[in-house]
């Protein structure tokens, strides 16, 4: 039986609370399954522990966290700590230390889940967004001129480089075919950013070129934004830059049923280094404590990871045991218009998984 060795950082607020559900449907998954377990160490990095020690996480970090096969994330954020310092020191610092490039997140409507968007259903909306995740425009490039002075200015500069880009862009290409996807869309503006964006332009139409079965266009970022509320049919895989990327799934997770169904993978592909999985809401500090989060976007990300090492299958499944949940309506917390807690919902979900297997 091959157990493997995850790494599984809570966070803060609700990341604790909904991390739990996570780890106890991927138990459930092991012990149904039989073939392989899992191995889980936890580690107290994030604001609350940055409070008490000034650090985010360990010095020594990545180094602990390298020898992992995955890392398991909660939430990170605290309203007294700066959100930027929060993102940079952990969040970023693993993407990068990592080399995890790709960010993938599924924009899939989930039968049963709410949708603001009138008349759309879950065939509608349904593809995948390939966010590059290592430089563009958080490589935390740039100056600070003058500061507190009249004349006050500052540089933010993006890093684009010809392998960030062609690799980003190829990925996102392979993942079309590899699952039978026909269109890979990219998400630019090249009309204003004259340089990261027209560079961005003339990598993909070269990389478009070897993959002549794969249905090729690009969309400025606004008229994107708006084809994902209007024409979301019309999208198939997405791949774009950095902070277009972070932008456009927020869009996309509050039109496939909000934040509390959505998942990201940071992926390493090579799998030289550990790939790390999370749920994109933050640490919603103001339901903290009251066990009514909504676990499923948790629960989604151990789908990732699941699927991540080889187990297709079971991120099938576990897509299949959301949709029963929110379409039998019997277990689901108030953010989806139901009386359970977090709890409730992991236990729910690890009776379907029984009951389906």
């Amino acid at each position: 039986m091959k157990t493997y060795q995850i790494a599984v950082i809570p966070g803060d607020g609700i990341g604790k609370e909904v991390v739990a559900e996570g780890v106890k449907v991927l138990k459930k998954i092991a012990e149904l399954d039989k073939n392989f377990d899992f191995n889980f160490d936890y580690f107290p990095w994030g604001c609350e522990y940055y409070l008490k020690t000034k650090k985010m996480m360990d010095d020594d970090g990545l180094e602990q966290l390298r020898k992992y096969d995955a890392i398991y994330l909660g939430a990170v954020g605290f309203p007294t700590v700066p959100d930027h310092l929060s993102l940079r020191e952990l969040l970023l610092k693993i993407r990068t230390g990592f080399d995890q490039y790709v960010n993938l997140r599924p924009v899939k409507l989930l039968k049963g889940a709410p949708c603001p968007l009138k008349g759309k259903e879950p065939k509608d909306i349904d593809f995948v967004v390939i966010r590059e995740n290592s430089e563009g425009e958080y490589a935390g490039l740039g100056e600070w001129h003058n500061k507190g002075q009249s004349d006050e200015f500052v540089y933010q500069t993006g890093k684009f480089t010809r392998k960030g880009v062609e690799r980003i862009i190829r990925y996102a290409f392979e993942l079309a075919r590899r699952e039978g996807r026909h269109k890979v869309t990219s998400v630019t503006k090249g009309n204003a950013l004259n340089y990261s964006m027209v560079f961005w332009d003339q990598v993909f139409h070269e990389v478009a070129k070897e993959y002549p079965d794969i249905e090729s266009n690009q969309l400025m970022v606004d008229a994107a934004s708006m084809t994902m509320v209007l024409r979301p049919e019309t999208l198939d895989v997405v791949v774009t830059s950095n902070l277009f990327g972070d932008i456009l799934t927020d869009l996309g997770a509050a039109i496939a049923g909000g934040m509390g169904l959505a998942a990201g993978d940071n992926l390493n592909p090579e799998k030289k280094y550990p790939s790390m999985f999370e749920s994109i809401h933050g640490s919603a500090p103001d339901i903290a404590g009251k066990g009514i989060a909504n676990p499923i976007a948790q629960i989604w990300a151990a789908g990732g990871l699941l699927r991540h090492l080889g187990y297709v299958n079971w991120y099938n499944k576990l897509i299949e045991s959301f949709e029963t949940l929110l379409t039998e309506k019997k277990v689901l917390t108030p953010d989806l218009g139901g009386k359970c807690s977090t709890s409730d919902v992991g236990d729910e979900l690890c009776r379907i998984l029984e009951r389906g297997f």
